[in-house]
Parts: C-alpha cells; structure tokens; sequence
C-alpha cells in the first residue's frame, strides 16, 4: 500500500476541514488520538500475553527436561 504524500495529506485535510468545520476538528483529533491509544495497548496487551504463555511454556518444558534426566 503506498504512503501518502504532502499533497495527498493538505488534501484530505482541506476535505475534511469543509466537511466538518473548524469547530469539530480538535474533537476529531481528540477521538482519533484516542482510539490509536486505546489500539496500542490492546496490541501491547496482546504482545504481553503471548510472550507470557510462550515464557511459561518454555518453563514447564525445562522443568520436564530436569526432571527426566534425574
């Protein structure tokens, strides 16, 4: 997927400003900030959580491996 340009960005951004007015637009930013927020620790969460389970994984494996070998 290609990333916009300069152009492509003063465009969408003179879009949405006739759209909305200057009146909604810090409250569009505010609820775009947001949800990219609330995105990132989701995303973080679930990184967490798998990285968690394989850790754990990992252990009991190494504890079976210790315990075979005695």
């Amino acid at each position: 997927m290609p990333v916009p340009g300069p152009m492509e960005l003063i465009l969408l951004l003179v879009i949405v400003l006739i759209i909305f007015g200057p009146g909604k637009l810090p409250d569009i930013g505010n609820a775009v900030g947001k949800g990219i927020r609330e995105f990132r620790k989701a995303s973080s969460d679930l990184e967490d959580s798998v990285r968690g389970e394989t850790k754990r994984t990992d252990d009991v494996t190494t504890a079976d491996s210790t315990d075979r070998t005695h």
